[in-house]
């Protein structure tokens, strides 16, 4: 499944490049800019108005293969996986079990024991 990912990812890619070179290259209404490419003779590989017809055909194909490779990913990216790696065996977390302290370093502690707090040393307001 995760080659498909990939696959689409890359496609996207692909097809975000190729509609982001094709709107740039394409002529605008009213505009000249296109006859620097070519767009300009009527003579040429797709007409008179054979080139801006097929670039938009050709952008409109890159728009939807980029819409459904989005779409794709989205979808696999939100289905849960069935392996959900090293915790997937276990349903509660381990106990925490406390360092076990030896007798004789306990003894000669030298930290001063800590004296209980009662509630009459404490000034609580009501």
């Amino acid at each position: 499944m995760e080659w498909l990912k990939t696959l689409l990812v890359v496609l996207q890619i692909i097809a975000a490049i190729g509609v982001i070179g094709l709107v740039l290259v394409q002529q605008g209404k009213g505009a000249d800019m296109g006859a620097a490419f070519g767009g300009g003779s009527s003579g040429g590989l797709f007409g008179a108005a054979g080139s801006a017809n097929f670039l938009s055909r050709l952008t409109a194909i890159f728009a939807t293969v980029f819409f459904i490779s989005t779409l794709g990913i989205t979808l696999l990216g939100s289905t849960k996986s069935q392996n959900s790696g090293v915790l997937s065996g276990t349903s509660a977390p381990a106990p925490v079990v406390a360092p076990e302290v030896p007798a004789d370093t306990a003894k000669n502690s030298s930290a001063a024991p800590t004296a209980p707090v009662t509630g009459s040393s404490q000034n609580i307001p009501k």
